[in-house]
């Protein structure tokens, strides 16, 4: 696997961000779920105004996750007080989006993005990384175990009209 670089989002990248939210997400989640859900979800989630919302908020950050200038996927990461969960108090942050274009999901590539994002959390001060998944993504949860993350909890999760179980999962860096 060639070197993969990670690329912090600017405000200019909103529309490419978009694309690639909406790409990697479908891809994820639409075989599941019912198209009108989905779609729902999309437009609430995922318009340039509530990307740019989101990547304006100081204790957030996007990065684009490139391989040969190529966007792949991207993450989302909350610090401090812009955590769905109050980890933070735990010394935590949180992976609040982590997502690859299916063709890279399986080659060594996750692995690769896990260590850049230790490195930023260890970076900033922070001894934890949490996550949320959703019950039903079988491949990440084995992904996330795989490489150490614990479950510690559930919450809820809206997609559209559903309301959906993530479970919680953690690991210490």
């Amino acid at each position: 696997m060639t070197h993969l670089s990670f690329e912090e989002i600017t405000e200019d990248d909103l529309k490419d961000l978009r694309s690639i939210s909406i790409k990697t997400f479908k891809q994820t989640f639409a075989a599941q779920n019912s198209s009108e859900n989905v779609s729902l979800y999309l437009r609430n989630k995922m318009s340039i105004k509530q990307l740019k919302q989101e990547a304006c908020e100081t204790n957030s950050k996007f990065y684009f996750i490139k391989k040969k200038n190529k966007i792949i996927g991207y993450t989302k990461l909350n610090f401090k007080g812009s955590q769905r969960e109050k980890m933070y108090i735990n010394n935590g942050f949180e992976i609040e989006r982590i997502y690859l274009i299916t063709e890279y999901q399986g080659v060594g590539v996750g692995k690769k993005i896990l260590t850049k994002i230790f490195k930023i959390g260890k970076e900033r001060g922070y001894r934890k990384l949490w996550l949320g998944v959703w019950e039903k993504n079988f491949k990440a949860i084995n992904f996330y175990k795989k490489n150490g993350f614990k479950k510690f909890g559930k919450y809820n999760f809206l997609l559209g009209n559903d309301i959906q179980t993530d479970y919680l999962m953690e690991i210490d860096i």
